[in-house]
Parts: C-alpha cells; sequence; structure tokens
C-alpha cells in the first residue's frame, strides 16, 4: 500500500489542533497528505461527539468517505477522535466498513497503527489509549492561515455540567507547563503566527491540576513577556473564575484583544443550579459589570443553551432582560437537547421541540438587533485590522478582523478601498455596520 491519507477534521479548534498533530505525526513517518480522498490509500476522519447534531454530522461523513472505500476495496477507512471515545464498541459494531477506530487518547498511536494497516499487520480494530496530553516537541501540520494559530492550553474537563458530556469523553482536567506553551507559542511566532487564540473546556480552570491554584494569569503574562506575537486572545473563560486580575491584565495589554469568551449557558439561577453551573444570575451581572468598567469598549461574548429541563416563560424573560440590560457583542444560541448518558438526560419537565424552536427564535432576534447596535459604535473609527484575505463573498473585497472579532465564529470586516497582503495588520476606517459585519477602508 502506498503510504498516502486524506484527513477530514471535525468539530471545535481543540479538535482541530488534535488534527494537526495527527497529520504532523504520520508525515514525520513518511506519509503523504493529499487533498482528494480518491487519491489516498487511508481516508482518516476526526470525529466530534460532543453532541447530537455533531454526532450525526460524524456518521455522516464517514459514511461519505466510505463510498470511496466501495469504489476502491484497497482502501482503508479509518476513525478517531470523539465519537469513537464515546461509543466505542457500539461504532464497531455499527460501522462495518470501518477498519480502525481510535480514541482521543489514541493521537500518537496513529502513525504506527497505519504503518500496520499499510504493512498488512494484523492488529485491534478499536484502540482507545491511555490519557494523552499533547506538548511542543510533537510535530502540527497547521491547518490555519500561517498568521494565526490556536494554542491548546488543556485537555479534559473537571466540571460537571449536567448536559455535557465533555468530562466522560475527554477524561480528568490536564494542563501543560508554562514553559512546554512558551515554547510552543514561540515557535509558532516564528514561524509567522500574528494572533494566538488560547483554547481549552475551561481556559480559566488552567493549571489547578498541576499546583491547586489557577494559573492563567501567570500564563498570560509569561506569553506577553517572553514572545513577541501582536494579538492574544482568550477563548472559553468559565464566568465565577473570570479574576479582577485576569481582567486587570487585559485592560493594560494592547497585546490582548479587549475580547472576552465567557460561555453563560443561561442567566436564570434556577436553570443554572440544575445546570450544575457553579453561579447565579447575580455573579453574571456583576462579571459584565466589572469588566464594562475597566475595560469600556471590551466586546463580549457568550453562548446559551434554551429549553433546558424546567426551563418556564419566566426563565426566558430572564435571558431577554440580561440581554437588553448587558448588551453582549457577540452571543450564540442553541437548543437543549438531551445528551445520552448526561444527568439531565433523565429530568423532569422537559420542553417540548416546538417551544424549544420558539424561543430560540426569540432570543436570536433580539441578539442581532443588539449586536447590530453594539457594531454601530465603530463607525468612523480607525481600528487595527488583521487581514485575512479575499473576502468569500466577493474576489472585489478583502476580508480582515478586527480586535473585537475572533476568527470562524464572529463576523468580519469587508474592505472595499485599499490594498494589502494576508496577515498584514492595518489601519481601517469603518464606514459601515451590518448585522454581523463591518465595512471599511484602509487609510
Amino acid at each position: 500500500m502506498n503510504r498516502t491519507f486524506h484527513l477530514v477534521s471535525l468539530g471545535c479548534p481543540k479538535n482541530l489542533v488534535d488534527s494537526e498533530v495527527v497529520y504532523g505525526l504520520l508525515e514525520k513517518a513518511g506519509w503523504n497528505g493529499v487533498d482528494e480522498p480518491e487519491e489516498a490509500a487511508v481516508l482518516l476522519i476526526n470525529t466530534c461527539g460532543f453532541i447530537q447534531p455533531a454526532v450525526e454530522e460524524s456518521i455522516e461523513e464517514i459514511l461519505q468517505l466510505a463510498t470511496y472505500k466501495s469504489a476502491d476495496p484497497s482502501k482503508k477507512l479509518v476513525v478517531i477522535g470523539c465519537l469513537v471515545q464515546r461509543y466505542r464498541e457500539k461504532l464497531e459494531a455499527e460501522l462495518e466498513e470501518v477498519d480502525l477506530f481510535v480514541g482521543t487518547e489514541g493521537v500518537v498511536q496513529v502513525a504506527p497503527l497505519l504503518n500496520r494497516l499499510a504493512d498488512g499487520i494484523e492488529t485491534d480494530s478499536l484502540v482507545i489509549g491511555d490519557p494523552f496530553l499533547m506538548t511542543s516537541a510533537l510535530p502540527r501540520r497547521r491547518s490555519t492561515p500561517f498568521f494565526r494559530a490556536w494554542l491548546k492550553i488543556t485537555e479534559g474537563c473537571d466540571n460537571r455540567c449536567s448536559y455535557c458530556m465533555i468530562p466522560s469523553i475527554r477524561g480528568r482536567l490536564r494542563s501543560r507547563s508554562e514553559e512546554d506553551l512558551v515554547e510552543e507559542s514561540r515557535a509558532l511566532v516564528d514561524g509567522g503566527v500574528r494572533e494566538l487564540s488560547l483554547v481549552a473546556q475551561d481556559l480559566t480552570a488552567y493549571g489547578t491540576d498541576l499546583c491547586g491554584e489557577r494559573r492563567l494569569e501567570s500564563l498570560v503574562r509569561k506569553l506577553l513577556d517572553r514572545t513577541s506575537v501582536d494579538w492574544i486572545r482568550l477563548l472559553y473563560l468559565y464566568p465565577s473564575t473570570v479574576s479582577t486580575e485576569l481582567i486587570d491584565i487585559i485592560a493594560e495589554n494592547d497585546r490582548i484583544v479587549p475580547y472576552l469568551d465567557i460561555p453563560l449557558q443561561h442567566v436564570s439561577t434556577k436553570i443554572l443550579k440544575a445546570m450544575n453551573r457553579r453561579y447565579n444570575r447575580e455573579v453574571a451581572v456583576d462579571l459584565v459589570a466589572e469588566i464594562r468598567k475597566r475595560i469600556p469598549d471590551a466586546a463580549l461574548r457568550t453562548t446559551l443553551l434554551l429549553g433546558f429541563p424546567g426551563e418556564t416563560e419566566d426563565d426566558v424573560k430572564e435571558v431577554e432582560s440580561f440581554l437588553r440590560d448587558t448588551e453582549l457583542d457577540h452571543v450564540g444560541v442553541f437548543a437543549y437537547a438531551n445528551e445520552e448518558g448526561s444527568a439531565a438526560e433523565r429530568f423532569s419537565l422537559q420542553v417540548e421541540e416546538d417551544e424549544i424552536r420558539e424561543r430560540l427564535a426569540r432570543i436570536i432576534t433580539l441578539q442581532s438587533e443588539i449586536s447590530q447596535r453594539r457594531l454601530r459604535r465603530f463607525v468612523s473609527r480607525v481600528e487595527p485590522v488583521l487581514i485575512e484575505g479575499v473576502s468569500r463573498e466577493t474576489d472585489l473585497l478583502l476580508e480582515g478582523r478586527t480586535r473585537y472579532q475572533a476568527p470562524d465564529i464572529d463576523g468580519c470586516v469587508l474592505i472595499n478601498e485599499g490594498d494589502t497582503r494576508s496577515g498584514e495588520i492595518v489601519e481601517v476606517e469603518i464606514t459601515e455596520a451590518q448585522i454581523y459585519d463591518l465595512v471599511g477602508r484602509i487609510v
């Protein structure tokens, strides 16, 4: 068998980092990645199994890749990642087209396992592996543009939210050392990275497994002191553990973008308690007020989960009043669905799907008005913009992002006047605010 592979990566940025490590390890082992599945000897897919829609997408992609194997039975089909870790033997029994299943902890084993497949050596069809934590020493083939990268600082999660399966899929919290993260960051910056987005299941929990205390603030200070990266972005901050010290660090350092991603999930104290979230409405309100006080122009992003068991119309009205009062910049709104094996699956007072959809539509409509109003404050301002390249809408425009817009999840800046290269940070005068995007010209 020729040693070529085609890799499909699904799910979140944290999963994408795993895919980049797998790609790097395979290249180091002598394998060649190809863009077209028809050209590959091994079809490889890194799956997401976090929520039911992601599970369904993963299954669809597996079956799609299986059609290439049907056309050419010499190909091997390999499924790795969260879906395997979550469903294990069930997948093995139901997806006979797949030659090898590897769980989330088997990242470093993928290359030797594929070598065995290529050499025709019999091996177990399901490999889960021991708890894994990446290091800067591992090769990593980045799939993001050269000027930005994800920095995964922990693995696993110790929070036990009643709706979430992450701890059972990814395991307990495991933090990388500060030195190792500085080492990787320096290498990324040397490779041209200008924006570094720190990601984890819970960013503010970083370090608690290493020394019994949160060390995110210390890590951020070291990244500022020991790297020259232009922008540092902090994603997935747990609401009750966003410290005053962290807020002050952001306020005092221009290289940390004034953008805080704080997944609240809800604001009704009753629902938050049922979700097993460690805060209440008052904590959420006070946190937003504290951030607005210390970083007046900060962009705030959150996610909300509507339709949780026991949620009433009064709880939804609490969400509406909170959004009106706080005017958050970016809000991702999702419909609750029972996850097999979660505590909430067994809760009483389940909300009907039609009711969840109606609540979702109301909140999305309300937030779109708020987001557009928040964007209008940028009109006539000149902002540094990181240029992504030609617009996805038309090759007549350039596209970039301000410090207030995160890659892949928020809107962008459409540039209709001026010219520059991808990866440059340029001054742009904002001339128009749309619902989610800005329009401007290079000055």
